[in-house]
């Protein structure tokens, strides 16, 4: 007998085994399901949500179960978007925005949402203008950080019914018309000039001030000499006296040729020709001065 016929024998004696194993077959390869790291599956019984398989094997029911859709969870980008806003104080804007986020609930985005990216974009816009709106602009530009979390929680908690983390929120740019960046430019100018008027005004002042320092130390020090002067002759004047009280006239007397012929030193001293014309009555208090100044000698 010829190998083909004993198989087909075979095969028509146990065909309701092989069937039975191949139907076995099939429902294992149906039943499980390898899910990549980086999805999640939705699966849907009867056109109806059933359960979300995560990363790994899974095992859903051949035949009834059905992946209905395959859901990427890695952090996606929005394209950067660009609109139109307007500031508090009534300048137009241009900003551009990015924002990354990722599914952590597919459920929720299957079922409640379409078009995850736009509709993301629209709430971004709307947000960015409303956040825009109740700043200046030199709030916008020196405040983006805070404008930035503003916006991102804002976002947040608009998408969180999708199943939607938002992940980061950027402001890429705050651009400006060229007529608001002229009239940015003037002022910018102007404030320099200011500044620079403040600065000489201060060096100025402080100038002032270190002068009048200046005049009052000298004062001081000049009143301080003369105290000190003051206080050298009142001295002299009570050493006078005492020997006055001591010695009698005669001490004032010496004294007074002690002066004149110190006197007459300092004019003899004195460089070049000089004339000098001292009265009679000079002379003779000159000669009684060293009289006496020999007599103490």
């Amino acid at each position: 007998m010829p190998i083909e016929e004993l198989i087909l024998s075979l095969l028509q004696q146990n065909i309701v085994y092989v069937v039975l194993a191949v139907l076995l077959i099939v429902l294992v390869f149906k039943s499980v399901k390898i899910v990549s790291q980086s999805e999640q599956h939705v699966i849907e019984r009867f056109g109806r949500l059933h359960s979300v398989l995560g990363p790994g094997i899974n095992m859903i029911v051949p035949f009834l179960d059905r992946v209905a859709h395959k859901i990427s969870i890695l952090e996606r980008q929005l394209p950067i978007a660009s609109q139109d806003a307007i500031t508090r104080d009534n300048v137009l804007v241009q900003v551009e925005t990015s924002v990354f986020y990722r599914i952590i609930q597919p459920e929720k985005t299957v079922y409640r949402i379409r078009d995850v990216d736009s509709a993301i974009a629209t709430t971004v816009a709307g947000i960015v203008r409303a956040e825009i709106g109740k700043m200046d602009l030199d709030e916008v530009q020196s405040n983006r950080a805070a404008l930035i979390n503003t916006i991102q929680g804002s976002v947040e908690g608009a998408v969180n019914d999708w199943g939607i983390e938002v992940t980061r929120a950027e402001i890429l740019d705050v651009g400006l018309d060229q007529a608001t960046r002229n009239a940015m430019m003037q002022q910018l100018n102007a404030e320099r000039a200011r500044r620079a008027q403040v600065t000489e005004a201060e060096g100025t002042k402080r100038a002032v001030e270190l002068n009048a320092d200046a005049e009052l130390y000298a004062s001081e020090q000049t009143a301080k000499a003369r105290r000190i002067q003051a206080d050298a002759e009142a001295y002299a004047t009570e050493v006078v006296a005492r020997a006055i009280k001591e010695n009698g006239i005669e001490a004032a007397q010496y004294q007074v040729a002690l002066k004149q012929v110190e006197a007459l030193n300092t004019l003899g001293n004195g460089t070049g020709s000089q004339t000098i014309v001292v009265p009679a009555a000079a002379l003779e208090a000159f000669g009684d001065a060293f009289k006496m100044l020999k007599g103490r000698g």
